[in-house]
């Protein structure tokens, strides 16, 4: 049996004909643009996540972009992210004009690490900081980080691609952020049928800021207040995002019973399964094991033979990637972030995944040792 890495064709029955229905309704309208799905969408958003104001836009990338626009960062600023994370957040730093500094990552919860941050920011005196929630998981600091960047006037962004469902503390993790952002690309926890995104804050001016800036700088129909561009939510996504909804808590538990069991099962093979921190509900978005760089490539090797999807997410740290380079203002930290990229492996993980494919992706990790 061979098992997928990621299955995004698992839909709930009738799902696909109540879109493709919505889809001809929008098209027989004209809903093209924004509009009642994606007013509704947000609407959603701020309930669901205890934030007053999110805002849709066209992907995460962007939404990182507007987010670190709203904050006011830009050309000589310095902004502070994490060594371990997609490119998408140092590409937003440079995209906005602003000079990136990364902050190797704890070897504990895989996040920006607390304390070479704090390092960090006596050393650069950034703008701004963006904070990864990675792998479905976040920092076991994330108060700290925090309360860090308040005292200190440091706009803190989340990127919060990851983490749809994750709770802190017993509530969404968005909950409390200066800005946060969300991606709803397809293979994400909570995505779409394309690309989309959102940014959140409690800040109405943020708030402001943000939703003109992703509407080419409007203040009205033609009345331009800054120069900002297109970034506007299609209502194809919305309404995709808005029939998904009612089965997001059925996707996450699923999502979250796999990844339990092989929290409980990998170790017994003795494989190395990270495990999110204290005070951090994980959505079950990302299997996280370490092994030995050496031995890695005889274990990807064997599950490719055996049919078993696998990712590496992320093959490699940031500061190493050949676009950094004409950009990097700075590095803090040892080589953390680049140990683990020589070691992760991520395991199928996916909704409604079948205990027969648990049991044959399991069977293969057994052998591949």
């Amino acid at each position: 049996m061979t098992v997928p890495f990621i299955d995004l064709k698992r839909f709930e029955d009738g799902f696909v004909d109540t879109f493709t229905e919505k889809v001809r309704n929008l098209t027989s309208n004209t809903s093209f643009v924004g509009g009642a799905e994606v007013q509704k969408l947000e609407e959603t958003l701020c309930m669901e996540n205890n934030v007053r104001y999110a805002i849709a836009c066209a992907n995460g990338t962007d939404a990182l972009q507007l987010a670190l626009r709203a904050a006011g960062v830009g050309p000589g600023d310095t902004v502070l992210l994490p060594d371990l994370t997609f490119w998408a957040t140092f590409e937003a730093v440079v995209n906005v004009g602003a000079d990136p500094v990364t902050v190797d990552v704890s070897s504990t919860d895989l996040q920006m690490d607390y304390d070479l941050f704090v390092k960090a920011v006596e050393q650069y005196k950034p703008k701004a900081a963006m904070l990864v929630h990675l792998y479905g998981w976040a920092s076991a600091r994330l108060n700290d980080f925090r309360s860090f960047c308040l005292e200190r006037s440091i706009a803190l962004i989340e990127d919060g691609a990851q983490c749809y469902g994750v709770q802190a503390n017993g509530t969404s993790i968005y909950s409390g952020a200066q800005i946060s952002t969300i991606s709803f690309y397809p293979a994400k926890t909570f995505g779409a049928a394309g690309d989309g995104g959102a940014v959140l804050t409690d800040d109405e001016r943020l708030a402001e800021k943000i939703r003109s800036l992703g509407n080419h700088g409007r203040e009205q129909h033609y009345a331009h207040g800054s120069v900002g561009w297109n970034s506007r939510m299609d209502s194809f996504q919305a309404a995709f995002l808005n029939l998904s909804h009612p089965h997001f808590a059925a996707r996450l538990k699923s999502r979250q019973a796999i990844a339990r069991r092989y929290q409980e099962e990998l170790p017994k093979l003795g494989w190395n399964c990270v495990l999110p921190p204290a005070g951090i509900v994980e959505n079950g978005y990302l299997n996280v094991t370490l092994h030995d760089p050496a031995a890695r490539p005889a274990i990807e090797a064997h599950l490719k033979a055996k049919g078993i999807g696998f990712g590496i997410v992320y093959p490699g740290a940031v500061s190493d990637q050949k676009g950094a380079e004409a950009f990097l203002k700075g590095k803090v930290g040892g080589d953390v972030a680049r140990r683990i990229s020589a070691s992760v492996l991520n395991l199928p993980l996916f909704p409604y995944m079948t205990d027969a494919e648990f049991a044959e992706v399991l069977e293969h990790c057994r052998t591949a040792r």
